[in-house]
């Protein structure tokens, strides 16, 4: 024992408090609850989430995985003081790349990491990350909660998210039939989706308006309500329509990078995507974001989805029955153009984006 008469210090003492770290534990054990689906049944506060891929249907599976953050739209979050969302953002940032691969999402990991551990802070984005693992049917099976002091300022946080997922073998996309004339499908985004925002903070900023200010382009929300629009999920959607028509050949997640970066992704190099801009519903906040900040149009393109969070490419016999299917799923589709022999560039423009 120490004769100098001075205190022992403690975690707490040094900014961490492992009793608020209890305390979300059990504020979020009903939520990941809410996720359980076959394979995964187990609770949270073991050393390792478990998934039993026989108890859910596989006989011959490849596992798919991914992972993803929530960029700078945290800092939307942050400062507008509104949580339950960005959770959904993170799974659906995650999600979207397994289903673009033909996969069926099995189960989701959280890292959440903050400066000072609020609990009603961590439970609101756990609540956004079980919704998002709802939407997208996987479980929700484990995570990890970081508060380092002196790492983040008091009200910062990130989170990252891990995705795993499952196909049986031979039945991965993209397919290896891609030929010309091809359809391009468009299906609407929800808006900004988790793309961009560091431009999109640097516009708002410059228009001297606040978060708590009515949105220019949705006057019936505030600024940050608007801007906080989660990410559309469209696994279940497109698990529907791979496994019902058989028809869709690849899938692109428009993600940061836009039209020019993702879609040459999953197409053969002798290929390139013809698109019809005047086929895009562009939403306002794109128009808002380009007129308030005089963004070019290409300069949206590889840095926004404009409107289509998610593109799919299908053989022309198979285009009608494929859209059909998933607008009886509730998405909005486009015809946004068709496969073309490539010469340069793997997307080629036509028409004018409608900002």
């Amino acid at each position: 024992m120490s004769g100098t008469g001075k205190k022992g210090l403690s975690y707490a003492d040094a900014g961490v408090d492992i009793d608020a770290g209890n305390a979300l534990v059990e504020k979020i054990k009903p939520l990941v609850r809410s996720t359980r689906r076959p394979g995964a049944d187990g609770e949270i506060g073991g050393f390792g989430g478990l998934f039993d891929l026989k108890a859910a249907g596989f006989s011959d599976p490849v596992l798919v995985a991914a992972n993803d953050g929530v960029g700078t739209k945290l800092k939307v979050a942050i400062e507008s003081g509104r949580h339950d969302t960005v959770g959904i953002d993170l799974v659906a940032m995650c999600v979207n790349d397994l289903v673009v691969q033909g996969a069926e999402p099995l189960f989701f990991l959280d890292y959440f990491a903050t400066g000072r551990l609020d609990p009603d802070q961590g439970a609101a984005i756990v609540s956004g990350i079980a919704e998002g693992c709802r939407q997208a049917g996987c479980a929700l099976i484990g995570g990890e909660t970081a508060e380092m002091p002196g790492m983040y300022r008091d009200g910062d946080y990130d989170l990252a998210g891990f995705a795993v997922g499952a196909a049986e073998r031979g039945r991965l996309l993209p397919t290896d039939d891609i030929v010309e004339g091809d359809v391009l499908l468009g299906l609407a985004s929800s808006g900004l989706h988790s793309n961009g925002f560091s431009l999109v903070r640097r516009i708002v900023a410059e228009s001297g308006l606040s978060w708590d200010d009515p949105a220019p382009f949705d006057l019936d929300r505030s600024l940050g309500e608007a801007l906080l629009e989660p990410t559309r999920i469209y696994v279940k959607p497109l698990l529907a329509t791979i496994s019902s028509t058989h028809g869709i050949k690849a899938l692109a997640h428009i993600t940061g990078g836009g039209f020019p970066e993702n879609i040459p992704r999953v197409l053969p190099d002798a290929f390139a995507a013809e698109v019809d801009l005047d086929m895009i519903v562009v939403p306002p906040v794109f128009s808002w974001l380009a007129q308030t900040g005089n963004v070019e149009p290409m300069e949206m393109l590889r840095t926004f989805n404009c409107g289509i969070g998610m593109i799919a490419v299908v053989a022309s016999g198979q285009a009608a029955q494929v859209a059909a299917v998933l607008q009886k799923a509730g998405e909005h589709v486009s015809t946004l153009g068709r496969i073309v022999p490539r010469r340069d560039e793997g997307v080629i423009y036509r028409g004018a984006l409608g900002l």
